[in-house]
């Protein structure tokens, strides 16, 4: 067999499956993400192995610059489909799961990694950082439906606006695991330097850029001239251009680009809240999101089946990432939304889905191009079990727990006066 006929023949098919599959499942225990990585692992032990021979997994930079593109792609559609404007007290639940449960749970792993796997400091921090976000390209079974469609509850408005902001806000730690460890080769000092740029500058940068392109290209989009209103053409490749542009301008500036991407779509948003465009420009978005996801975690299911990165797996690295997922997300989570209005079951789903995906692949990724770390195939293979055992449990659970809230919530309603 022409082996280059082969890897078209099934790219086909990831195609044709990433636009039949969400339909099919919609109903279903059973997730999107699953099936790829069952069928990575089906092809991997199959005649036509070598479609997958390139596994991101097994090149560092390849793993960055594709999970790189996902994420910035599902941040831009995650910011588009926020109906809520932007506010302090109608994004609470938000602030409170960025600014408390997120610093405990890299805190918490941190020292999961420190004490159990024996890691670094440098490297313990690099872990908490890339495994603390939840996913936006992953946890789209559990955000809001598309712009002006109305599907936004409170569990779900605060896990996508979460998904969007705390990729963003994690990497001034990825960066601290970075100074760290250069700092431990070379000597020189390092807080002073990481506070003024890689906090206050890189989140600035990010916010301000992020902010300017989305106010602009929104003017540009719906407020001039009808003649001459980009919206008229109702092609939704521009929010891959506005993702593009604004991610490359931020990074260029030494900014936040994840940050800036979100902040551009929010803003973008805000310019002119229910204009029909938002609806095209979200829902290709989704489709390039998901056609990568899908490449991506094939990848990821034929690197399963082949086993190597799984050669420094031990009992302790299933024992943190069963913490992880079971322990300290959750309850983390609890402790940023004590004293919030919404009900106990709802703040649980908020605490508990917050699944663990490709952005950690990232963050890993770019660090370990970055600096020396020591102990990276334990890293590697925490980061991996983690996202596994995340996809499954989340996956199998998320749609009947939802399917609960939502028909609990309905019945509420009805009895309402």
């Amino acid at each position: 067999m022409e082996p280059y006929l082969v890897v078209v023949a099934v790219f086909g098919a990831i195609i044709l499956l990433t636009a039949w599959l969400p339909i099919v499942l919609e109903s279903l225990p059973l997730s999107l993400p699953i099936v790829c990585i069952a069928l990575g692992i089906g092809i991997a032990l199959s005649p036509i192995s070598y479609v997958t021979a390139a596994n991101p997994l097994e090149n560092r930079l390849l793993t960055e610059r594709l999970t790189e593109f996902t994420v910035i792609v599902s941040l831009m559609g995650a910011g588009l489909k926020l109906d809520r404007p932007l506010s302090w007290r109608g994004w609470m639940t938000t602030w409170r799961l960025l600014g408390i449960a997120m610093p405990l749970t890299i805190t918490g792993i941190a020292l999961l990694g420190w004490s159990v796997l024996g890691l670094g400091v440098a490297s313990a921090i690099l872990l908490g950082a890339a495994l603390a976000p939840t996913d936006p390209v992953l946890a789209s079974d559990v955000q809001v439906g598309p712009p002006n469609s109305k599907e936004e509850d409170e569990a779900r408005f605060a896990l996508t606006s979460e998904a969007g902001l705390n990729d963003g806000l994690s990497f001034p730690f990825v960066y601290l695991a970075i100074a760290i460890a250069l700092s431990q080769a070379t000597g020189e000092p390092w807080f002073g330097r990481w506070l003024a740029v890689d906090v206050v500058w890189k989140l600035a940068a990010g916010i301000a850029i992020g902010w300017a392109t989305g106010k602009l290209l929104g003017h540009v989009t719906f407020r001039v001239s009808k003649r001459s209103q980009l919206s008229r053409t109702r092609d939704g490749l521009v929010a891959i251009g506005i993702t593009c542009l604004c991610y490359g301008i931020t990074e260029l500036a030494n900014g936040y680009g994840f940050l800036a991407v979100f902040a551009a779509a929010v803003t973008l948003r805000s310019v002119e809240r229910r204009h029909s465009y938002h609806t095209e420009l979200h829902t290709f978005t989704e489709q390039i999101e998901r056609l990568f996801m899908m490449v991506i975690l094939v990848c990821f299911g034929a690197a399963i089946a082949e086993g190597t990165i799984f050669d420094a797996l031990n009992w302790q690295v299933i024992a943190v990432a069963l913490v992880v997922l079971l322990v300290i997300r959750p309850l983390s989570g609890l402790i940023g939304l004590a004293g919030m209005p919404q009900p106990r079951d709802e703040k649980a789903v908020i605490a508990v889905f917050g699944i663990r995906g490709l952005g950690s692949f990232y963050y890993l990724a770019y660090a370990l191009g970055q600096a020396e770390f020591d102990s990276p195939e334990i890293l590697w293979v925490t980061v991996c079990v983690v996202v596994l055992i995340s996809i499954i449990i989340h996956g199998i659970t998320v749609t009947p727990i939802m399917n609960m809230i939502d028909r609990r919530r309905t019945l509420l309603a009805k009895q309402e006066p």
